[in-house]
């Protein structure tokens, strides 16, 4: 059964669920898991694929586009719809608002989420669909400088 973490910002600090995801993801990659962020657009996608380039000054974190543009093999992070028949199944950091459909196929599913309040509202939803079918959960509270 898929275990179920969310990692909510906490309400004091100001950065937001797609920082997190970075940072989810690069601690995912360096434990030897591959990993999948789940976008609801392309553009969505873009986004997160210029935030693992800049969001540490020091390292690089191997990703890749599953829009067609990257060889899975090399790259131990892919971001885009993850819907699409990948062979991945290890870990998805969701960044869309609904519960994905495939979230099941993955071992661990990663909810992201910041301070804006239809995120959080969003979040609370997907929380309880979980619950509802008994997914074992855990929430993290994260604060960072």
């Amino acid at each position: 059964m898929t275990r179920v973490d969310f990692y909510v910002v906490a309400a004091h600090v100001r950065g937001n669920r797609h920082v997190l995801a970075c940072r989810v993801a690069d601690k995912a990659r360096r434990t030897g898991h591959r990993v999948v962020i789940h976008t609801p657009s392309p553009e969505e996608a873009r986004h997160m694929d210029r935030l693992l380039w800049t969001f540490q000054d020091q390292s690089f974190v191997p990703h890749g586009l599953l829009l067609g543009e990257t060889d899975p093999s090399y790259n131990p992070i892919l971001i885009g719809d993850a819907s699409q028949a990948i062979e991945e199944h290890d870990v998805l950091i969701n960044l869309a608002t609904e519960v994905p459909t495939f979230f099941s196929r993955f071992q661990r599913l990663a909810e992201c989420v910041d301070n804006e309040q239809a995120v959080r509202e969003a979040s609370r939803q997907r929380y309880r669909f979980y619950r509802d079918r008994g997914y074992p959960l855990k929430m993290h509270e994260i604060a960072w400088e």
